[in-house]
Protein backbone atom coordinates (compact mmCIF):
# COMPACT_ATOMS: atom_id res chain seq x y z
CA UNK A 1 0.00 0.00 0.00
CA UNK A 2 1.29 3.47 -0.86
CA UNK A 3 1.12 6.61 1.26
CA UNK A 4 -2.47 6.96 0.03
CA UNK A 5 -3.39 3.99 2.23
CA UNK A 6 -5.77 5.92 4.51
CA UNK A 7 -7.69 7.21 1.53
CA UNK A 8 -7.69 3.71 0.01
CA UNK A 9 -9.25 2.37 3.20
CA UNK A 10 -12.05 4.92 2.94
CA UNK A 11 -12.60 4.03 -0.72
CA UNK A 12 -12.76 0.36 0.23
CA UNK A 13 -15.50 1.15 2.72
CA UNK A 14 -17.33 3.09 0.03
CA UNK A 15 -17.18 0.31 -2.58
CA UNK A 16 -17.62 -2.55 -0.15
CA UNK A 17 -14.49 -4.16 -1.62
CA UNK A 18 -11.08 -3.99 0.05
CA UNK A 19 -8.49 -2.05 -1.93
CA UNK A 20 -5.47 -4.27 -2.58
CA UNK A 21 -3.41 -1.53 -4.20
CA UNK A 22 -3.80 2.22 -4.61
CA UNK A 23 -1.51 4.44 -6.60
CA UNK A 24 -1.81 8.22 -6.98
CA UNK A 25 -1.46 9.01 -10.69
CA UNK A 26 -2.15 12.73 -10.71
CA UNK A 27 -4.36 15.55 -9.58
CA UNK A 28 -6.56 18.13 -11.24
CA UNK A 29 -8.79 20.96 -9.99
CA UNK A 30 -7.94 20.02 -6.41
CA UNK A 31 -8.88 16.33 -6.70
CA UNK A 32 -6.49 13.39 -6.39
CA UNK A 33 -6.61 10.70 -9.07
CA UNK A 34 -5.91 7.11 -8.04
CA UNK A 35 -5.50 3.80 -9.86
CA UNK A 36 -6.97 1.01 -7.76
CA UNK A 37 -6.89 -2.75 -7.67
CA UNK A 38 -9.88 -4.03 -5.71
CA UNK A 39 -10.35 -7.36 -4.02
CA UNK A 40 -10.80 -10.01 -6.70
CA UNK A 41 -8.48 -8.16 -9.09
CA UNK A 42 -10.92 -5.65 -10.53
CA UNK A 43 -9.26 -2.42 -11.68
CA UNK A 44 -10.83 0.92 -10.89
CA UNK A 45 -10.17 4.65 -11.07
CA UNK A 46 -11.02 7.06 -8.27
CA UNK A 47 -11.32 10.79 -8.10
CA UNK A 48 -10.91 11.66 -4.45
CA UNK A 49 -11.00 14.73 -2.27
CA UNK A 50 -8.33 15.59 0.19
CA UNK A 51 -9.35 17.77 3.10
CA UNK A 52 -10.84 21.17 2.18
CA UNK A 53 -7.94 22.85 3.98
CA UNK A 54 -5.44 21.02 1.78
CA UNK A 55 -7.41 21.61 -1.40
CA UNK A 56 -8.03 25.25 -0.64
CA UNK A 57 -10.99 25.44 -3.00
CA UNK A 58 -14.40 24.04 -2.13
CA UNK A 59 -16.12 23.26 1.17
CA UNK A 60 -16.95 19.63 1.89
CA UNK A 61 -20.62 19.95 0.88
CA UNK A 62 -19.67 21.30 -2.53
CA UNK A 63 -17.13 18.51 -3.06
CA UNK A 64 -19.81 15.93 -2.29
CA UNK A 65 -22.20 17.67 -4.68
CA UNK A 66 -19.57 17.64 -7.43
CA UNK A 67 -19.04 13.90 -7.08
CA UNK A 68 -22.80 13.31 -7.05
CA UNK A 69 -23.23 15.44 -10.18
CA UNK A 70 -20.57 13.48 -12.06
CA UNK A 71 -22.08 10.16 -11.03
CA UNK A 72 -25.56 11.35 -12.03
CA UNK A 73 -24.21 12.48 -15.38
CA UNK A 74 -22.47 9.18 -16.10
CA UNK A 75 -25.58 7.18 -15.25
CA UNK A 76 -27.82 9.48 -17.31
CA UNK A 77 -25.54 9.19 -20.32
CA UNK A 78 -25.41 5.40 -19.87
CA UNK A 79 -29.21 5.22 -20.01
CA UNK A 80 -29.06 6.28 -23.65
CA UNK A 81 -27.13 3.12 -24.62
CA UNK A 82 -25.26 5.12 -27.27
CA UNK A 83 -21.77 6.31 -26.30
CA UNK A 84 -20.24 3.92 -23.76
CA UNK A 85 -19.34 5.32 -20.35
CA UNK A 86 -17.52 3.62 -17.46
CA UNK A 87 -19.64 2.03 -14.76
CA UNK A 88 -20.04 3.99 -11.54
CA UNK A 89 -18.86 1.60 -8.81
CA UNK A 90 -19.40 3.92 -5.87
CA UNK A 91 -19.89 7.56 -5.01
CA UNK A 92 -19.78 9.35 -1.71
CA UNK A 93 -18.75 12.63 -0.08
CA UNK A 94 -15.05 11.86 -0.42
CA UNK A 95 -14.72 10.03 -3.74
CA UNK A 96 -16.14 8.84 -7.02
CA UNK A 97 -15.04 5.37 -8.12
CA UNK A 98 -15.53 4.14 -11.68
CA UNK A 99 -14.47 1.07 -13.64
CA UNK A 100 -11.04 1.27 -15.26
CA UNK A 101 -10.82 1.17 -19.06
CA UNK A 102 -7.86 -0.42 -20.82
CA UNK A 103 -6.44 2.17 -23.24
CA UNK A 104 -6.62 1.71 -27.00
CA UNK A 105 -5.75 3.67 -30.13
CA UNK A 106 -7.79 6.53 -31.59
CA UNK A 107 -7.94 5.36 -35.19
CA UNK A 108 -9.98 6.95 -38.02
CA UNK A 109 -12.38 4.00 -37.77
CA UNK A 110 -12.92 4.37 -34.02
CA UNK A 111 -13.32 8.13 -34.46
CA UNK A 112 -16.04 7.58 -37.08
CA UNK A 113 -17.80 5.15 -34.73
CA UNK A 114 -17.57 7.66 -31.90
CA UNK A 115 -19.20 10.30 -34.10
CA UNK A 116 -22.02 7.86 -34.85
CA UNK A 117 -22.43 7.05 -31.16
CA UNK A 118 -22.41 10.73 -30.18
CA UNK A 119 -25.16 11.52 -32.69
CA UNK A 120 -27.25 8.69 -31.25
CA UNK A 121 -26.66 9.98 -27.71
CA UNK A 122 -27.80 13.47 -28.63
CA UNK A 123 -30.86 12.12 -30.44
CA UNK A 124 -32.11 10.42 -27.26
CA UNK A 125 -32.81 13.93 -26.02
CA UNK A 126 -33.70 15.43 -22.66
CA UNK A 127 -36.89 16.71 -21.07
CA UNK A 128 -35.60 20.28 -20.84
CA UNK A 129 -32.50 22.39 -21.12
CA UNK A 130 -30.66 21.82 -17.86
CA UNK A 131 -30.75 18.87 -15.48
CA UNK A 132 -32.49 17.85 -12.24
CA UNK A 133 -29.23 18.05 -10.27
CA UNK A 134 -26.85 20.96 -9.54
CA UNK A 135 -23.97 20.74 -11.97
CA UNK A 136 -20.22 21.31 -11.90
CA UNK A 137 -17.62 21.91 -14.56
CA UNK A 138 -14.08 21.32 -13.31
CA UNK A 139 -14.29 22.75 -9.76
CA UNK A 140 -16.90 25.42 -10.57
CA UNK A 141 -20.66 25.25 -9.96
CA UNK A 142 -22.66 24.91 -13.18
CA UNK A 143 -26.24 26.17 -13.11
CA UNK A 144 -28.51 23.43 -14.49
CA UNK A 145 -31.78 25.07 -13.49
CA UNK A 146 -34.33 24.71 -16.30
CA UNK A 147 -36.01 27.94 -17.29
CA UNK A 148 -39.75 28.05 -16.62
CA UNK A 149 -42.01 27.44 -19.63
CA UNK A 150 -43.16 31.05 -19.85
CA UNK A 151 -39.69 32.64 -19.63
CA UNK A 152 -39.54 35.97 -21.40
CA UNK A 153 -37.01 37.88 -19.32
CA UNK A 154 -33.42 36.63 -19.34
CA UNK A 155 -32.62 38.77 -16.31
CA UNK A 156 -34.64 36.74 -13.79
CA UNK A 157 -32.25 34.29 -12.16
CA UNK A 158 -33.77 34.11 -8.69
CA UNK A 159 -34.88 30.49 -9.14
CA UNK A 160 -31.32 29.20 -9.42
CA UNK A 161 -29.31 27.95 -6.43
CA UNK A 162 -26.02 28.49 -8.28
CA UNK A 163 -26.51 31.79 -10.06
CA UNK A 164 -24.04 34.55 -9.26
CA UNK A 165 -25.57 38.04 -9.13
CA UNK A 166 -24.42 39.73 -12.31
CA UNK A 167 -23.80 43.45 -12.73
CA UNK A 168 -24.38 42.84 -16.43
CA UNK A 169 -27.69 41.02 -16.04
CA UNK A 170 -29.33 44.14 -14.61
CA UNK A 171 -28.69 46.01 -17.84
CA UNK A 172 -29.46 43.13 -20.19
CA UNK A 173 -32.38 43.85 -22.52
CA UNK A 174 -35.01 41.22 -23.16
CA UNK A 175 -33.65 38.76 -25.71
CA UNK A 176 -35.82 38.57 -28.77
CA UNK A 177 -36.89 35.04 -29.68
CA UNK A 178 -36.82 33.89 -33.28
CA UNK A 179 -40.34 32.71 -34.21
CA UNK A 180 -41.18 29.26 -32.93
CA UNK A 181 -38.21 28.79 -30.63
CA UNK A 182 -40.14 28.40 -27.37
CA UNK A 183 -41.98 25.15 -26.68
CA UNK A 184 -44.33 25.57 -23.68
CA UNK A 185 -44.01 21.84 -22.96
CA UNK A 186 -40.21 21.86 -22.85
CA UNK A 187 -39.29 25.17 -21.25
CA UNK A 188 -37.59 28.21 -22.66
CA UNK A 189 -35.60 28.25 -25.88
CA UNK A 190 -31.92 27.43 -25.85
CA UNK A 191 -30.61 30.98 -26.56
CA UNK A 192 -32.29 32.32 -23.40
CA UNK A 193 -31.12 29.38 -21.35
CA UNK A 194 -27.52 29.53 -22.62
CA UNK A 195 -27.29 33.26 -21.91
CA UNK A 196 -28.68 32.94 -18.39
CA UNK A 197 -27.15 29.69 -17.23
CA UNK A 198 -23.83 29.53 -19.07
CA UNK A 199 -22.60 32.93 -20.25
CA UNK A 200 -23.68 35.43 -17.60
CA UNK A 201 -22.52 33.58 -14.44
CA UNK A 202 -19.04 32.92 -15.81
CA UNK A 203 -18.71 36.37 -17.37
CA UNK A 204 -19.44 37.86 -13.95
CA UNK A 205 -17.00 35.56 -12.19
CA UNK A 206 -14.22 36.24 -14.72
CA UNK A 207 -14.65 40.02 -14.47
CA UNK A 208 -14.78 39.93 -10.68
CA UNK A 209 -11.57 37.87 -10.63
CA UNK A 210 -9.80 40.34 -12.92
CA UNK A 211 -9.39 37.79 -15.73
CA UNK A 212 -11.50 39.93 -18.07
CA UNK A 213 -11.77 43.70 -18.37
CA UNK A 214 -14.83 45.86 -18.95
CA UNK A 215 -14.23 46.08 -22.70
CA UNK A 216 -14.08 42.28 -22.86
CA UNK A 217 -17.35 42.06 -20.97
CA UNK A 218 -19.00 44.44 -23.43
CA UNK A 219 -18.10 42.10 -26.30
CA UNK A 220 -19.72 39.14 -24.52
CA UNK A 221 -22.72 41.31 -23.62
CA UNK A 222 -23.16 42.11 -27.29
CA UNK A 223 -23.29 38.38 -28.03
CA UNK A 224 -25.94 38.00 -25.33
CA UNK A 225 -27.94 40.93 -26.70
CA UNK A 226 -28.03 39.30 -30.14
CA UNK A 227 -28.11 35.66 -29.14
CA UNK A 228 -31.61 35.02 -30.46
CA UNK A 229 -30.42 35.76 -33.98
CA UNK A 230 -27.00 34.12 -33.61
CA UNK A 231 -28.10 30.72 -32.29
CA UNK A 232 -29.38 29.21 -35.52
CA UNK A 233 -32.49 27.06 -36.06
CA UNK A 234 -34.38 25.99 -32.96
CA UNK A 235 -33.68 22.43 -31.82
CA UNK A 236 -35.12 20.37 -28.96
CA UNK A 237 -32.89 19.64 -25.95
CA UNK A 238 -30.23 17.03 -26.68
CA UNK A 239 -28.63 14.70 -24.13
CA UNK A 240 -25.11 16.14 -24.10
CA UNK A 241 -21.89 15.48 -22.24
CA UNK A 242 -21.37 19.19 -21.62
CA UNK A 243 -17.56 19.20 -21.29
CA UNK A 244 -16.70 17.12 -24.34
CA UNK A 245 -13.11 18.16 -24.96
CA UNK A 246 -10.60 15.61 -26.25
CA UNK A 247 -9.30 14.78 -22.76
CA UNK A 248 -12.74 13.54 -21.73
CA UNK A 249 -12.89 11.00 -24.54
CA UNK A 250 -11.05 7.75 -23.78
CA UNK A 251 -10.34 5.25 -26.54
CA UNK A 252 -10.80 1.63 -25.53
CA UNK A 253 -11.92 -1.55 -27.27
CA UNK A 254 -12.50 0.15 -30.61
CA UNK A 255 -14.87 2.76 -29.14
CA UNK A 256 -14.68 6.28 -27.81
CA UNK A 257 -15.84 6.40 -24.18
CA UNK A 258 -17.02 9.52 -22.36
CA UNK A 259 -15.74 10.42 -18.89
CA UNK A 260 -15.93 13.39 -16.51
CA UNK A 261 -19.24 14.79 -17.78
CA UNK A 262 -21.03 18.03 -17.05
CA UNK A 263 -24.09 16.32 -18.52
CA UNK A 264 -27.37 18.12 -19.10
CA UNK A 265 -30.05 18.81 -21.66
CA UNK A 266 -28.36 21.22 -24.03
CA UNK A 267 -27.62 22.00 -27.66
CA UNK A 268 -25.92 19.22 -29.60
CA UNK A 269 -23.57 21.66 -31.32
CA UNK A 270 -22.02 22.39 -27.90
CA UNK A 271 -20.35 18.97 -27.68
CA UNK A 272 -19.02 19.26 -31.23
CA UNK A 273 -17.64 22.74 -30.55
CA UNK A 274 -15.86 21.43 -27.45
CA UNK A 275 -14.25 18.62 -29.47
CA UNK A 276 -12.92 21.25 -31.87
CA UNK A 277 -11.71 23.64 -29.16
CA UNK A 278 -8.64 21.68 -28.07
CA UNK A 279 -8.20 19.38 -31.06
CA UNK A 280 -9.79 15.93 -30.81
CA UNK A 281 -7.95 13.26 -32.81
CA UNK A 282 -9.43 12.50 -36.25
CA UNK A 283 -12.05 15.20 -35.75
CA UNK A 284 -12.98 15.09 -39.43
CA UNK A 285 -13.91 11.40 -39.04
CA UNK A 286 -15.88 12.08 -35.86
CA UNK A 287 -17.87 14.74 -37.70
CA UNK A 288 -18.38 12.48 -40.70
CA UNK A 289 -19.76 9.71 -38.50
CA UNK A 290 -22.00 12.18 -36.72
CA UNK A 291 -23.37 13.84 -39.85
CA UNK A 292 -23.99 10.50 -41.55
CA UNK A 293 -26.14 9.46 -38.59
CA UNK A 294 -28.01 12.67 -37.74
CA UNK A 295 -27.29 15.54 -40.16
CA UNK A 296 -26.35 18.84 -38.58
CA UNK A 297 -28.31 22.03 -39.19
CA UNK A 298 -27.16 24.40 -41.91
CA UNK A 299 -24.54 26.89 -40.75
CA UNK A 300 -23.39 24.85 -37.76
CA UNK A 301 -19.71 25.51 -38.41
CA UNK A 302 -20.24 29.27 -38.19
CA UNK A 303 -21.81 28.81 -34.76
CA UNK A 304 -18.82 26.96 -33.25
CA UNK A 305 -17.41 30.15 -31.62
CA UNK A 306 -20.76 30.84 -29.95
CA UNK A 307 -20.71 27.41 -28.32
CA UNK A 308 -17.01 27.74 -27.43
CA UNK A 309 -17.60 31.01 -25.62
CA UNK A 310 -18.87 29.29 -22.49
CA UNK A 311 -15.91 26.90 -22.00
CA UNK A 312 -13.51 29.75 -22.72
CA UNK A 313 -15.18 31.83 -20.01
CA UNK A 314 -14.82 28.83 -17.69
CA UNK A 315 -11.11 28.67 -18.50
CA UNK A 316 -10.78 32.39 -17.82
CA UNK A 317 -12.35 31.81 -14.41
CA UNK A 318 -10.02 28.89 -13.68
CA UNK A 319 -6.76 30.08 -15.22
CA UNK A 320 -7.02 33.84 -15.40
CA UNK A 321 -6.22 36.47 -18.00
CA UNK A 322 -4.26 34.08 -20.22
CA UNK A 323 -7.62 33.20 -21.79
CA UNK A 324 -8.70 36.81 -22.27
CA UNK A 325 -7.81 37.03 -25.95
CA UNK A 326 -9.45 33.69 -26.73
CA UNK A 327 -12.67 34.89 -25.12
CA UNK A 328 -12.51 38.09 -27.17
CA UNK A 329 -11.81 36.19 -30.39
CA UNK A 330 -14.70 33.79 -29.84
CA UNK A 331 -17.08 36.67 -29.11
CA UNK A 332 -16.01 38.53 -32.23
CA UNK A 333 -16.37 35.39 -34.37
CA UNK A 334 -19.82 34.69 -32.92
CA UNK A 335 -20.92 38.22 -33.76
CA UNK A 336 -19.64 37.85 -37.34
CA UNK A 337 -22.28 35.25 -38.24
Amino acid sequence: MTRSGALADRIGQLTGLPVREARVVGAQHGYQHLMLTLSGGRRAFAKAATSPAQRGVSPAAEVAAAFAAEANGLRWLAEAAAVPVPEVLAVGPEALVIAMLPPGPATPATAFQFGTDLARLHAVGADRFGAPWPGFIASLPLDNTPDPPDTTDSRDTTDSPHTTDSPYAADLPDIADPPGTTDPQRGADWPHWYARRRLLPFLTRAVDAGALQSQDARLVEEVIDRIGSLAGPAEPPSRIHGDCWAGNVLWSGGRGWLIDPAAHGGHRETDLAMLALFGAPSLDRILAGYNDTVPLAAGWRSRIPLHQLHPLLVHACLFGASYREEVRSAARAALAI
